[in-house]
């Protein structure tokens, strides 16, 4: 066995084996990956081996259509068959609210160019006749969907590898992992060493052993996972020969389908999960399989026969009950680990042979080209901080896989693993009626109802009984005076005497003086949009970066890449701010009750950043609002909060103040035009297109100067205002002109003071006008849209000014 590697793959499932063949594909030859047993051993073996392109993400969908549409290449590479089985799929809807949810599925495959179609409950019957039509009310189809040989895809992906000049060995068990000074790592084995540049976990079962390994500790967890196979049914049997039943989903049913042989393969995910093995996946586990628990799945057998009646008259032929491993929103875990040099993980990717793929070409463009082709933030490790420990994994995991086929509405929270991180005021805020959210693991208000008896909404994909609540919240806002947590925001400290070069250039937009904040552009090497930051310089050598909590180990996991070569202090310093902004008309006045410096708008103008006392306790306090209104930032430490909440609460009485919430935050920001970061703004999109390039100093060097400057896109990021009357975009609904789709809404809701139904989409520029009339898709219907060039709400944003 070769001692020495450029990248070691530690794991032989169709994951790990797809990151090999991939890799070598795309030039890395000296790559090679270690698998304990033999390939497969542990879930892919077992795996039920369907394939289809829906998801809740539409990157992962497009990931997913690649995965599929690279079965044919890597079976005529290696030689090996995938036995891949095109035979189509179809969506089944038994009520209305799933109905609804392939209604939002179809109008994702519009813009993203999928063949999906509604078709009707009698084509249903001729393409699969075991089942009863009058179960169902809708079904979406999709061509492409299918079956593979879990085993030949896998042996097809690591053997097509070989053949790009990769290497494995099988019946190497990787015993440790250790860093050395310059970053590169030993890898352990039981057949010798090997000195290597990158390691990329793709563990599966033993992620999380393999990850101790290494000193990290992965939020993932195996679940106990059934299905049977049927003995013969005879309407099968009797099919003509080379014909075969489509794949198939019923949601509310909470089971999929196929046929297998000359009977059938029927799967579910339990209502009441079983974790795996919590304590650690046995090292001589493999090609085994679990005591089938029947008792699990017995409600979820009897909805299958009752809607394939045919399936309880054949009996049952095996059962299979298989350990396989997610994550803790259900999507897997890849990337560069932060604060880790070096350390990939591909873990938790529970539909391997679904988006095996896709995980394998995104994990070597990152790695050879410095970042994938698409945003993978779904999917990104980085999504999650040290708040997701193991434990909360298990929790989050189970809950996950509970509710596989259970719909999330765009309005609804999930309730396990909760409270993870809260803040001092967590508490006082639900006394008085706070519905909360979580963001990164930290509670955050969504909305406030009139006490806690009625902080309440029923999931819905129309407009929700929150509605009026966060319209009193924009207008208190807008015509007096609002107060709301901005713990949840990211707060990354710089210092030394490189960190304004530093800045200068990681940082694509304009540096601000001493006392002053701007606002900057990041970009990725190839000119796309990586952050979406304001920068506070408090000295010439020390600078706070506020930003998006959720990306904030993305951002962290990005500047300490860069920092080698400058001599800067960086800290994530998120956990130790927490803080409160105050914004409307009246916020000046407020806040110059609570301190001692004058604050008027010539002493503390617009976008300046001072350090002083506020209600007697120390704090930044930036001159700036998301809510398009007159506004303060005040970021305090988290033994601090309390304290200046009181005194704000205090004073603020005699001008109406009032808490707002999150949703109201994002209501004020679509009445101003501005995007947000992982919905408009995110790395698929350039400034240019983002209309972030007036931020950009183009007179300096920085990150992706030169790619930014060359792009030719002809997109844009425009503003559409919806003719609706009780219902919103969310995201991903697509835009239509004449009948065809032309692009996608990223954000959008209703604009309470505007009163009016906004949304943001990236639509081409060289097809549109101001004043055109779209259509914009929601929930299967059509409603005309306005494209406007302006803010709906102070156009010339002197509020900010006043």
């Amino acid at each position: 066995m070769q001692t020495h590697a450029k990248v070691v793959v530690i794991g032989g499932g169709v994951v790990g084996c797809s990151i090999l063949f991939h890799l070598a594909k795309f030039g890395m030859k000296d790559c090679i990956l270690l698998e304990r047993k033999e390939l497969t051993a542990g879930s892919s073996w077992h795996a039920a081996g369907n394939v289809h392109v829906i998801s809740s993400d539409p990157n992962i969908s497009r990931l997913m259509a690649y995965t599929i549409n690279l079965y044919k290449e890597i079976e005529e590479t290696s030689g090996h068959s995938v036995g891949f089985k095109p035979s189509g799929g179809f969506y089944l809807a038994s009520n209305e609210v799933w109905s609804d949810y392939l209604k939002r599925e179809r109008t994702k495959a519009r813009y993203m160019g999928l063949d999906q179609e509604f078709i009707s409950l009698e084509e249903v019957a001729k393409k699969n006749p075991l089942i009863d039509p009058k179960k169902y009310i809708s079904a979406l189809w999709d061509p492409i969907d299918g079956e593979v040989d879990p085993s030949g895809v896998t042996y097809a992906f690591a053997k097509s590898a070989k053949v790009h000049g990769a290497n494995y060995y099988t019946n190497t068990e990787v015993k440790d992992t250790k860093q050395r000074e310059d970053g590169t790592w030993d890898v352990f084995t039981n057949k010798g060493n090997i000195h290597a540049e990158i390691v990329i976990n793709a563990g599966g079962l033993w992620a999380r052993e393999v990850g101790k390994l290494a000193g990290i500790n992965l939020p993932v967890q195996p679940m106990e996972h059934h299905y049977l196979i049927t003995d013969t049914i005879p309407e099968i049997a009797e099919m003509p020969k080379g014909t075969r039943l489509p794949i198939g989903t019923d949601f509310d049913g909470n089971i999929y389908f196929r046929q297998e042989g000359q009977g059938m393969l029927l799967g579910t995910y339990e209502p009441k999960s079983t974790p795996w093995k919590v304590e650690g996946t046995p090292l001589d586990f493999g090609h085994e399989l679990l005591e089938p628990k029947l008792e699990n799945i017995q409600d979820r057998l009897a909805i299958g026969f009752e809607r394939m009646p045919a399936l309880e008259k054949a009996g049952i032929k095996n059962i299979i009950n298989g350990p396989f491993t997610f994550g803790p929103d259900g999507s897997p875990l890849i990337g560069p680990v932060p604060g880790m040099k070096n350390y990939w993980v591909a873990v938790g990717v529970m539909a391997g042979f679904c988006q095996g793929g896709g995980v394998g070409k995104c994990i070597a463009e990152w790695i050879i080209d410095g970042e994938p082709s698409i945003d993978v933030w779904a999917m990104d490790v980085a999504r999650f901080g040290d708040y997701a420990s193991p434990h909360y994994g298990t929790v989050k995991s189970s809950e996950n896989y509970e509710r596989r086929f259970i719909m999330t509405f765009p309005n609804e929270t999930l309730p396990k693993g909760r409270k993870q991180k809260t803040t001092a005021l967590y508490d006082r805020f639900v006394n008085i009626g706070a519905v909360m959210g979580d963001s990164f693991g930290l509670e955050n208000v969504l909305w406030f109802a009139d006490n806690p008896e009625d902080a309440y909404e029923d999931p819905t994909i129309k407009r929700s009984r929150s509605h009026k609540y966060v319209s009193n919240e924009v207008k208190n806002v807008r015509e007096n005076v609002g107060v709301t947590e901005i713990a949840n925001f990211s707060k990354h400290e710089f210092k030394g005497k490189d960190s304004r070069k530093f800045l200068d250039y990681i940082l694509a937009g304009r540096i601000p003086k001493v006392g002053r904040i701007a606002l900057s552009p990041m970009l990725s090497k190839k000119g796309k949009l990586y952050g979406d930051l304001t920068v506070s310089c408090l000295s010439e050598n020390h600078f706070m970066v506020y930003g998006s909590g959720a990306a904030q180990e993305m951002h962290r996991r990005w500047f300490e890449q860069h920092l080698d070569q400058y001599e800067v202090d960086y800290t994530n310093r998120s956990d130790d701010f927490h803080g409160l902004a105050i914004s409307g008309p009246k916020s000046r006045d407020l806040l110059q009750l609570l301190v001692r410096e004058d604050v008027s708008n010539e002493s503390f103008k617009f976008r300046d950043s001072r350090q002083m006392f506020v209600a007697g306790v120390p704090a930044l306090v930036n001159r700036l609002s998301f809510t398009g209104e007159l506004g303060y930032e005040m970021y305090v430490a988290p033994h601090y909060q309390l304290k200046l909440y009181e005194a704000i609460e205090e004073v603020g009485q005699q001008f109406n103040i009032k808490p707002f919430g999150g949703r109201a935050l994002m209501s004020m920001r679509l009445e101003k035009n501005w995007g947000a970061w992982t919905l408009d703004f995110r790395p698929d999109f350039t400034p240019k297109e983002t209309g972030l390039s007036s931020f950009i100093n183009w007179d300096k060097d920085f990150i992706g100067k030169d790619a930014a400057d060359k792009d030719g896109s002809n997109h844009k990021l425009f503003s559409l205002v919806i003719e609706t009357d009780d219902i919103d975009v969310t995201n991903n609904e697509a835009v239509m002109q004449n009948d065809v789709c032309i692009g996608y809404v990223t954000s959008g809701g209703f604009g309470h003071y505007v009163q009016k139904s906004i949304a943001f989409a990236y639509l081409n520029n060289d097809l549109l006008k101001t004043e055109e009339v779209l259509q914009v898709e929601i929930n299967g219907d059509f409603y005309n849209a306005l494209i406007i060039d302006k803010p709906c709400y102070d156009e010339s944003g002197k509020n900010l000014r006043q």
